[in-house]
Parts: structure tokens; C-alpha cells; sequence
């Protein structure tokens, strides 16, 4: 390995033995002896370890978290922006180094682990020009004499569950717009990445303490038992959760049960209508790499392809022959294509879903498989793979993060439309096409029924101007961009009754 992994470990902070959990300029050791080892999937070696949070240490995480909000909520927003910018300046310092450590401990391509950092910079810069922009509205009064309008205030401590695949950038969505809205986050990673949680939490400590800023505006917590804590702790008002759909629905159950607010960003299942009217060589780039990058685990990964029979064959071997030219192995050396699976564990859940797509009926184009040899000795490469179904099987119904593609044929664009949106998920969704009346149609209310649709752009990224989430089994939770910040901030209409009387609305009398 041509990075020396040594010295980015060295230059994020990350030792031997990590602590359980920071309040920002604080790090502390737990009581516990329990520990997560921290294996990278690229060579299975152990990375570090860190320290599992208790109860208590929850408690003490929580108590700052309080104390801090006092504080932060009354500062001005431009000056919470001014924190947020110098943050976004932080991590343009340290973006080879936060983006080899997401590569080497989460198994994506070193290109995407840079991406995901140029994502954080990019949210922070659009969070700063926010801080300014925390608007409301004015109404008219049916009363005379009277002002009203509506402002938008800080709800408190939020609460950010995050998954290995995007290990620091959906962290970054969540926290970047809750600073600037003058909440205080509590964050808890996904164990199987916690490293980069810890190298992110240490970024934004130092520029805490240049700004003499208290405990507790930006805090972490490792452990799987911290997301129960979270889920239920009434003075957590809104937690954000990213990760599966069985785990969103227990999420969402137990927020809701004690009248809190949830975002959910949960499984996709996205498609790719490929038009007999579709530029065929762009639309191959966009299918493989929606297919295949991170190998397959982004929840905007491409699942399925929904192919015109007019094209069909033809598709279907160019695909085939672009497969063959994908290079699998050690995701730092940036002449290959695919990485690692996150761990065995998805591993076997890829080979699982294989074999379940044959007994249903499943015809693989590009068989599958997991790799062996001294150069994928961690167990976690896989074959990308490509298999000819109907969209009603089990399995395509299905989200399986690993590189799977499913290929469907269809006849009208109102067929391809409905096999789009004929899965229980609704994230994000596609359309390859140069004829205008198709485009438009797949954007109309009888179009997509996902969060985001596109046109001559795969399902998978997005930027962080536009709002992302989805709907149905995806949760229908909104992040980054657009006035996705109004899900971090409580609503408050507000009528002001400057006249020497008291005039009730809808004209009431009530004469004393």
C-alpha cells in the first residue's frame, strides 16, 4: 500500500486506544472496559480501537449538551456561521488525510473518500451563507391595527445516527444546518466506522477552543447502545437517522412515541429507465458507476435498470463488456474501479441474495462471487454482478447493499414508469432519454414517485443544494439543501396588537 496509513492516523489524532466520548474540547476515557476494534476492510488488518460509552458517560454528554445550548442558541446565527466557515476551512486542511482514513476504514475508492470530504466542505460554506437567511414571513392581519408574522427558533439538543457507508459526510448535512439553526448535536457513528467519527469530532474541537467555545455544541458517542438512549430521551427533540428501513421503523416508533421529531433517510431501491431514445454511452457510464461505486452500499446506489426491448440486447451486451474492464481490489490505489464490501458480514448477505435471485428465477449475465487470493485476503471483495429478473421477484423487491443489478425489459413509457415505482422505497430514480415529451412526462405527478428524479444523470450522489430524502419506505426525511434547515428549528406565528383596543378574530364579541 503506496499511503502511508501511520501517518494519517497520526495527523487526525487517532490513537492506539481511543476514548469513549467527547463534548468537543473535551475527550474522556470510560469506566467501561469494552472496546470496538476498528478492522479495515481493504486488508482486514486492525486499524484502532475506541472506548464503548456507558450510561453515565450519556449522562455527562447530555448534561454539557444542556448547558451548551444556553449559550449557542443565543448567539447571533452570522456568528455561528463564522464557527461553521472555520470548521469548512479545517477540513479543506486536512481533506487527503479525513478522505484516505473514510477510504481505508469504510472500503470505498479514494476518489469517493475525497468526494465525501469535498461534501462536507461544500455543506459548511452553503451553512454559512444560511446563517444569514433564517427566514420568515409577514401576514396580514384580519384585525386592525395588528402585525403578524412567523420566525423560526433553535429546538435544542439534535441527535445524529449515522451509517458506515457515508462514515462523515451525513454527519456533516445534519450538524452543519443545526449549528447554524442554534441547536447542539450529540452524534452517534456507526461502529463500524468509528474512527472517522473520532478524526471528525477532533477537526471541530480544535476550532471549538480557538473560539473559547464551552463543552457540549458538538459531541460524540460510541457505542451501539447510545442510539436506544437517544431514540428515547425526551431532551433529544429531534434525531436523525440514517441506515436501514427495519431499523428506521423502530426509530421512528420510539421518537414518535414520546412526541418527538424524526429524520429518516432508510433504504433505496433505485432505477434506471433506459429510453430507446437514450445517448446509449452515457447512459452506460451513469448504469456502472450508479451500480458499482462504493461497491453498491450507497443508499442511492443503481439496483435496477429498466430497459426499452428495442435496445434491450444490445444494452445488455455493452453492459456485459464494460463489466469486464472493472478492476477490483485495494481502493488507495486509484487505477481500480471497486472496492471492498463494508465487511464478511455483507459478504455473505451479497452471496445470500445471489442465490435467492437463482431460485427465484434470476438469469446472472456477469456471474458473482467473493474473491480470493493474498491481495483480497480480507474477505470482503466481491464480484460485481449483473442478472436478468422480473421486477416482482423477492429479491429485487429487496435492498441489498452490495453490487447487484438487476435488469428489466419494457414495452411504453408508461410501463417503465410503474415498474419504477412498483418497489416499497423511494429515494431516488432515473430516466436516459434525449426525447423531451419522455423527460417531462417521468418529472409530472404521474412521473417518478421518488425524492429525487433525474434526467441524463444515474440515481447515484447528489448535491448539497438540493434537499435529499425520499418517500415511502425511505422514510421521507429531507436533508442538505434547499430549506431542508427548517426541519432543525421550531415554527412560532406571532401576532403583535399595537391599537387601544382588543378586536377578537373571526370577529367574535366578548363585551365586559
Amino acid at each position: 500500500m503506496k499511503t502511508n496509513i501511520s501517518s494519517v492516523l497520526k495527523n487526525l489524532g487517532i490513537q492506539e486506544l481511543n476514548p469513549a466520548y467527547s463534548t468537543g474540547n473535551h475527550w474522556a476515557a470510560s469506566s467501561n472496559a469494552k472496546t470496538i476494534d476498528s478492522y479495515s476492510p481493504v486488508d482486514g488488518k486492525k486499524i484502532a480501537s475506541v472506548q464503548v460509552a456507558t450510561a453515565d458517560d450519556y449522562e455527562t454528554v447530555m448534561k454539557k449538551a444542556e448547558e451548551a445550548f444556553v449559550f449557542w442558541r443565543g448567539l447571533p446565527a452570522p456568528k455561528r456561521g463564522e464557527i461553521v466557515r472555520q470548521f469548512g476551512d479545517a477540513l479543506r486542511e486536512s481533506k487527503e488525510d479525513l478522505g484516505t482514513l473514510v477510504s481505508y476504514e469504510m472500503g470505498k475508492s479514494l476518489q469517493e473518500g475525497f468526494g465525501e470530504v469535498q461534501e462536507m466542505i461544500d455543506i459548511c460554506d452553503f451553512a454559512v451563507g444560511l446563517s444569514r437567511q433564517l427566514y420568515g414571513l409577514t401576514m396580514h392581519s384580519e384585525r386592525p391595527n395588528h402585525r403578524m408574522y412567523e420566525q423560526w427558533h433553535p429546538m435544542g439538543i439534535v441527535g445524529i445516527i449515522s451509517a458506515f457507508n457515508f462514515p462523515v459526510a451525513v454527519w456533516s448535512w445534519n450538524t452543519a444546518l443545526a449549528w447554524v439553526c442554534g441547536n447542539v448535536c450529540v452524534w452517534k457513528p456507526s461502529s463500524k466506522t468509528p474512527l472517522c467519527a473520532v478524526a471528525c469530532q477532533h477537526i471541530i474541537a480544535k476550532v471549538l477552543k480557538a473560539n473559547d467555545m464551552p463543552e457540549g455544541i458538538s459531541s460524540l458517542l460510541i457505542g451501539n447502545a447510545v442510539g436506544d438512549m437517544m431514540n428515547n430521551d425526551k431532551r433529544i427533540p429531534l434525531v436523525s437517522f440514517t441506515g436501514s428501513t427495519r431499523i428506521g421503523r423502530m426509530v421512528s416508533t420510539a421518537v414518535a412515541g414520546r412526541f418527538g421529531r424524526s429524520i429518516l433517510e432508510l433504504g433505496g431501491n433505485n432505477a434506471i429507465i433506459i429510453s430507446k431514445d437514450a445517448d446509449i454511452e452515457m447512459s452506460i457510464i451513469g448504469a456502472v458507476f450508479g451500480a458499482v461505486g462504493t461497491a453498491g452500499q450507497r443508499c442511492t446506489s443503481t439496483r435496477r435498470l429498466i430497459i426499452h426491448e428495442d435496445i434491450y440486447e444490445d444494452f445488455k451486451n455493452r453492459l456485459v463488456k464494460a463489466y469486464g474492464q472493472l478492476r477490483i481490489g485495494d481502493p488507495l490505489d486509484q487505477h481500480n474501479h471497486v472496492g471492498p464490501l463494508i465487511d464478511v458480514y455483507a459478504a455473505d448477505m451479497y452471496t445470500d441474495a445471489i442465490e435467492k435471485g437463482k431460485k427465484e428465477g434470476a438469469r446472472f449475465v456477469v456471474e458473482g462471487g467473493i474473491l480470493s487470493g493474498d491481495q483480497y485476503s480480507s474477505g470482503c471483495y466481491v464480484k460485481p454482478c449483473v442478472a436478468e429478473v422480473e421486477n416482482h421477484y423477492e429479491i429485487v423487491q429487496e435492498e441489498t447493499f452490495a453490487p447487484i443489478l438487476y435488469l428489466i425489459k419494457y414495452k411504453t413509457l408508461e410501463e417503465a414508469i410503474a415498474l419504477q415505482n412498483g418497489v416499497p422505497q423511494g429515494l431516488s430514480s432515473a430516466i436516459m432519454t434525449l426525447n423531451l415529451r419522455e423527460a417531462e412526462q417521468f418529472l409530472s405527478a404521474a412521473g417518478s414517485d421518488c425524492g429525487i428524479a433525474n434526467v441524463n444523470i444515474g440515481t447515484s450522489g447528489a448535491e448539497i443544494g438540493g434537499a435529499f430524502g425520499g418517500e415511502k419506505e425511505t422514510g421521507g426525511g429531507r436533508e442538505s439543501g434547499s430549506d431542508a434547515w427548517k426541519a432543525y428549528m421550531r415554527r412560532q406565528t406571532n401576532t403583535i396588537n399595537y391599537a387601544n383596543t382588543l378586536p377578537l378574530a373571526q370577529g367574535i364579541k366578548f363585551d365586559l
